[in-house]
């Protein structure tokens, strides 16, 4: 049997602690799969005397994880920091300068660095994997990299954050409020330190621009990506939405146009028949379309200790095999600069809005979207009280940018009592 594979792991939270299990407990299952022993030499973390629930005595402890990275006796290092700047980066730029082949679950760090730490592997001939940075358990990156790399990829879409998953189905299922809901999910530690990388999209935004990198073989654009978070969804929203035969889910949508390439990050509305609208719960989903293969589902956990460490032993087990591949598929000389779409691909649109009970408001509102070139497929008024009445319009296709105009100029009308929401409804 060959030499084992030696890995110094820095970060010792959730993953960190799975990953560290995973290794002890499954090391005869590993060394037969890959043709070689996987032991860990060394870790790193900020509090040594935590208790992770997993022996670690058998291992150096080190106290810099830039030093970690550049230890001798370290083959790859496993980042599981986090953090798109700091030790996290600062350690995986040591190993990759020393040659040292990189794991990371780190999706901030790539989605802002990704173009440089793609050209630091390649240029020290080593290999930077990040499986578990994108949908927890689900093995995306392996897709696109490898099962898909035979089509051209013309959409790829999904659920990708499980916390915005769970308040959306808590709201319609148990008829919460967002508020209500996502206080449940902050007492149940779905949530993020800083809560806005959740429900604001951030955390999904990072996510799809490496998934779009990959797709279209273009260097990480995290700035191009357009993102809305799910505050502004209602129960409301919720209901009237499932009245018509749809879910909302926030969605991340990525396609190569003419234009240039399109990532959107923002709440949806999706068939309720179609995967992504039976989806639930924390679980994330992935639908990839691609020109020879069709379309294409994945879905499992997207977080959690198992799902992830699962994730990151995937791709430390491809390196013992000796499978090297380019970090985001091409060589990154290759991947040329993504040029933002400047419109979105038209489609309909769901408004709400709360109208003052006026002659004429409705009129008001169609001559509005009429003049902005946008026509109306269907229209409800719901029970309204004494001075305000509710009105849903579901667009015929549009552009954003046409129906931000039409709500502006329904602003200046004088029949608004609160400002419309307006939600794209994506093909599936």
């Amino acid at each position: 049997m060959s030499d084992p594979l030696r890995l110094g792991i820095a970060g010792l939270g959730t993953v960190g602690a799975g990953v560290v299990k995973i290794v002890r407990q499954k090391a005869n299952l590993l060394a037969t799969r890959t043709g070689r022993p996987i032991e860990i030499v060394a870790v790193s973390a900020r509090n040594r005397d935590k208790d992770r629930g997993v022996r670690l005595s058998d291992y150096d402890w080190v106290d810099d994880p830039v030093a970690l990275a550049k230890r001798d006796d370290v083959d790859v290092l496993v980042e599981l920091m986090g953090g798109s700047d700091g030790p996290a980066k600062a350690a995986t730029e040591a190993a990759l300068a020393a040659g040292k082949d990189v794991v990371t679950a780190n999706k901030a760090m790539l989605a802002h660095h990704g173009q440089r730490l793609a050209s630091l592997a390649e240029e020290n001939d080593a290999v930077l994997r990040f499986e578990a940075a994108v949908a927890g358990g689900i093995p995306v990156i392996k897709a696109l990299t490898e099962g898909l790399s035979g089509n051209e990829i013309t959409r790829v879409m999904g659920v990708m954050n499980g916390t915005c998953n769970y308040i959306l189905t808590r709201m319609e299922s148990a008829g919460l409020s967002y508020r209500e809901a996502f206080d449940e999910a902050h007492d149940l530690g779905y949530l993020e330190a800083d809560p806005e990388l959740d429900v604001g999209g951030i955390d999904a935004g990072h996510k799809l621009a490496l998934l779009a990198s990959i797709a279209y073989g273009t260097q990480v654009a995290f700035s191009g990506v357009t993102m809305e978070g799910i505050g502004k969804v209602s129960i409301d929203d919720i209901r009237q939405a499932a009245d018509m035969g749809y879910k909302i889910k926030l969605l991340g949508v990525a396609r190569m146009t003419g234009r240039g390439l399109e990532q959107r990050m923002t709440p949806c509305l999706v068939p309720q028949t179609s995967p992504l609208g039976q989806l639930e719960g924390g679980t994330n989903m992935v639908v990839i379309e691609g020109d020879m293969v069709g379309q294409i589902t994945l879905r499992g956990p997207g977080a959690g200790e198992g799902p992830t460490a699962s994730a990151v032993m995937g791709d430390v087990m491809d390196i013992a095999r000796g499978l090297r591949i380019p970090t985001f598929g091409k060589p990154a000389s290759a991947l040329i600069e993504a040029q933002p779409a400047k419109m979105v691909t038209p489609a309909p649109y769901y408004l709400r809005m709360r109208l003052l009970d006026k002659p004429g408001a409705l009129a008001k509102i169609a001559t509005a979207l009429g003049e902005a070139g946008i026509s109306i497929n269907r229209m409800r008024q719901y029970d309204h009280s004494s001075d305000t009445a509710p009105v849903l319009i579901v667009t015929h296709k549009t552009t954003r940018d046409a129906l931000d105009r039409a709500i502006g100029a329904m602003s200046t009308t004088g029949v608004l009592s609160s400002d419309p929401v307006a939600l794209r409804i994506e093909q599936v």
